[in-house]
């Protein structure tokens, strides 16, 4: 992807959430667009953009691995979460030649003109809103990574995103809808509506997710809408009115709707803001609706002061509720959090919980998926695989592999599962 220009040569690399990514596409399209040549490789780079993740402890540590590894002879430029989370441990531990907070947009390419002219830049801040319309170039082609909002309504007491990402600033409408025609247009099939609560949006705007959903949907052409991580308090006040918006054949019957814990004591001192009785009752509602909904969760092991007791009311929820998909996290303390204060339980103890949990949502995701042997409809493929494969969507965003020797990136299929492993199911072409 490199042109020519009078520019030092730029690799970026980003990690962690979706929106994290779509920052990234639009930091490679605004440099592109000011003229710095974009390379594949870090080995052709002078400077180096990473855009980081530091929401987990390990995370942050393999960043700062990977920072303390690059070649002396790059010049390095820190973006997103880990300089607004860890600034001091970068100052102390690693170098770099500038530090910028999340989702800086054109501001990178003020970053790198100073890093260019041999000068620091440093610009910690929380509150970052890119244009809309900014240039980005996309690291999959079928797939518009659309963030709605910056930011959330939370105050969770282990989160250390919030310090990164601030308060929620939405876009509006308008302006989505306007990106969204802009990525269908460059050929996208699948639009990822991303937030770290999508189900927060617009109310800082007096608008809200459903309406968005709705407002896209009538946008022409063949799509699908995957709405991401909704948090089940948020998701409750306008649950009628999400699910009427999730009836529209557009949006993939994906439900990201994260618990945590199952234990109510657990989830009001992690200050969650809704009980393990508000997840059923949304989970509840959309099943009964969307029988074939794909759910995904998440769920932390061993927050401080978690029992046996409360961890067993968390399995006992998980079982009940049998999702698809269960991300399964250890307890880490994050700097700067309430948690960080207080006493962790032993490593043994974390390690043993996790472990059962990861068996559970295992053996829940491989019943799941087993279910579907034999079904037929239609898919859109959106990943190239390995070997000859492909992976493909179908309309509950079920991961969906086949084999062919063309490139079938983009493309509509019909197919016929034959077959289920933990993690994707197995299909053969029917048509």
């Amino acid at each position: 992807m490199a042109i020519l220009s009078k520019h030092p040569r730029v690799y970026v690399k980003s990690y962690g959430c979706s929106t994290n990514l779509a920052d990234g596409e639009t930091i490679v399209g605004c440099l592109v667009n000011s003229g710095y040549p974009v390379v594949d490789k870090i080995e052709s780079a002078d400077i180096v953009v990473y855009n980081t993740c530091a929401v987990k402890t390990p995370t942050e540590n393999r960043l700062m691995s990977i920072l303390e590894k690059t070649p002396t002879s790059k010049k390095i430029v820190v973006t997103g979460c880990m300089p607004l989370i860890c600034y001091e441990r970068m100052r102390k531990s690693v170098r770099f030649h500038a530090a910028l907070g999340p989702a800086p947009g054109s501001k990178i390419s003020e970053a790198l003109y100073a890093v260019e002219c041999g000068k620091e830049f440093i610009d910690l801040k929380s509150d970052y809103k890119p244009n809309c319309g900014l240039p980005r170039i996309p690291r999959n082609a079928v797939v518009g990574i659309t963030p709605v909002c910056y930011g959330c309504l939370g105050a969770c007491s282990y989160c250390c995103v919030r310090f990164a990402r601030g308060n929620l600033r939405s876009y509006p409408i308008n302006e989505l809808v306007a990106r969204v025609k802009c990525d269908l247009r460059q050929g996208s099939k699948e639009i990822w509506l991303t937030a770290q609560d999508a189900a927060s949006y617009g109310r800082d705007l007096a608008v809200n997710l459903a309406r968005l959903i709705n407002a896209i949907c009538e946008i022409e052409g063949k799509f699908f809408i995957r709405v991401g991580m909704m948090t089940p308090n948020h998701a409750m006040e306008i649950l009628e009115e999400l699910i009427e918006a999730y009836e529209n054949a557009k949006v993939f019957k994906f439900l990201h709707l994260p618990l945590q814990s199952g234990d109510d004591c657990v989830l009001k001192a992690m200050n969650r803001g809704y009980s393990a009785e508000d997840f059923r009752k949304v989970v509840r509602a959309f099943k009964e609706r969307f029988p074939m909904l794909t759910i995904s969760t998440d769920v932390i092991c061993s927050y401080p002061g978690e029992d046996e007791d409360a961890f067993r009311r968390t399995m006992e929820l998980i079982e009940e509720v049998k999702p698809d998909i269960v991300n399964v996290s250890k307890f880490s303390p994050r700097p700067g959090t309430p948690t960080a204060r207080m006493e962790q339980l032993p490593g043994s103890v974390t390690k043993n919980r996790s472990e059962r949990m990861t068996e559970l949502a295992r053996r829940l995701s491989l019943d799941k998926n087993r279910a579907w042997t034999n079904w037929k409809g239609e898919i859109v493929i959106d990943e190239k695989g390995k070997n000859q494969s492909w992976v493909g969507r179908n309309f509950a965003y079920k991961p969906i592999v086949v084999r062919s020797g063309q490139d079938l990136l983009g493309e509509y299929l019909q197919v016929k599962v034959t077959g289920a492993s933990t993690s994707y199911l197995g299909a053969e072409i029917v048509e």
